[in-house]
């Protein structure tokens, strides 16, 4: 089976988008395809970004708070 389909290479060319017209249908569609993709990646990453720079920047009040609250309680003592 696998040598029959081998013997008739006219079954086995390539789609438009891989045999180089690239102003076919096809093409354009797969460049649309790969541009959307990349679109939803760099989405996906810019939100897991920032979402570690606003654990970043509330650790930094949090730690701010913290230190400026043990600072205070211990004027207070003395």
């Amino acid at each position: 089976m696998v040598a029959a389909l081998a013997l008739q290479p006219g079954a086995l060319w390539a789609c438009a988008a891989c045999a180089g017209q690239s102003d076919s249908a096809m093409a354009k569609g797969m460049n649309w395809g790969i541009m959307s993709l990349l679109v939803v990646i760099a989405v996906v990453l810019g939100g897991v970004t920032s979402f570690f720079v606003f654990l970043a920047k509330k650790s930094a009040v949090v730690s701010a708070n913290s230190v400026a609250a043990s600072a205070a309680g211990s004027t207070d003592r003395a």
